[in-house]
């Protein structure tokens, strides 16, 4: 699928090296074709990183897509330069009149906290009610996974013994549902987070259906019915390094953290991880923006989708 990139991008020269097939606006508009719009809550640190990694999930399929980058306005970010914010990024306000055909909520290091101790919680909900009426399909994960099932049907999040790390196992529970069409029965999927949601108390809710799940890990997919809410409890869209990256940031921190389970080949943090979930995110993410964002969204935007 043609990503529709600004030209000056940071991601942009990382995806160009990995082949993925990107557009500029210039060539986008002589298209006859609407792209889907797609709105990115981007709760993350680092926002570069996770921009390039949502971006690549987003290529492999023909459909054409056009990426909006939101930021909270009442958060401000330590990690992400001032100025790639207000070139790239816009806030709520800018947006709350119009509509799109899918949103994504990223995860974010705060899940340690009560999610009414998030300073940025109030405006997060006011955007999760807003998503309800104005976008086709949301797409949430990790934290952003939690704190959705928490806003939209009251499922609480609980603290683990101890962090999850690592790349697990998982089972597809029915292969026929459209967001899994294509996945083989078994699949795996990073995971890294101190808290989780719990099997028991998502199938109290009538609404929810578990599509893929693991017996070391727990949760991992979960829809509502109509497929209006998509909840991620891990991360497909992780990089190679990803975890790495925060096994490493933990050990500087002196947190000693765990090596992450099925990661490196015996162990060995010297080693360069095995890259196994790739298809995955791609088929995951493509059926997403086929049969929950493409087949259903109008194609004239109006102002408001009917929820």
């Amino acid at each position: 699928m043609p990503i529709k990139v600004q030209k000056d991008l940071p991601a942009r020269k990382e995806l160009e090296a990995e082949n993925i097939f990107m557009m500029d606006e210039e060539r986008a508009t002589s298209q006859d074709i609407r792209p889907l719009q797609i709105l990115l809550l981007n709760l993350m640190p680092v926002k570069e990183k996770t921009e390039t990694q949502i971006l690549r999930a987003l290529s492999n399929t023909p459909l054409q897509v056009e990426c909006t980058f939101l930021m909270l306005s009442s958060h401000t970010s330590k990690n992400t330069s001032q100025s790639h914010l207000n070139k790239f990024y816009i806030e709520f306000d800018e947006i709350k009149n119009k509509s799109f055909d899918g949103m994504i909520i990223t995860g974010a290091p705060v899940e340690n906290l009560e999610f009414e101790e998030v300073g940025y919680w109030e405006e997060l909900c006011k955007i999760m009610k807003w998503s309800k009426t104005h976008v086709t399909s949301t797409l949430h994960i990790c934290w952003g996974a939690q704190a959705g099932l928490y806003y939209h049907h009251g499922i609480k999040k609980y603290k683990m013994d101890k962090k999850i790390s690592g790349v697990f196992n998982h089972k597809v529970n029915d292969r026929k549902i459209p967001l899994v069409r294509g996945l083989d029965d078994c699949i795996n999927c990073p995971h890294s987070r101190y808290t989780e949601v719990t099997k028991e108390d998502i199938l109290k809710n009538n609404n929810l259906k578990i599509l893929i799940e693991s017996k070391e890990a727990g949760v991992l997919l979960v829809t509502d019915k109509l497929g209006k809410q998509v909840f991620i409890q891990g991360h497909p869209e992780y990089d190679r390094i990803s975890l790495a990256e925060e096994y490493h940031r933990d050990l500087e921190k002196g947190i000693n953290p765990e090596i992450p389970l099925n990661y490196y080949e015996n162990d060995d943090i010297n080693t360069r991880p095995m890259l196994t979930w790739r298809n995955f995110s791609n088929t995951l993410y493509g059926n997403w923006l086929n049969f929950y964002v493409y087949q259903e969204t109008p194609y004239e935007l109006k102002e408001k989708i009917e929820g």
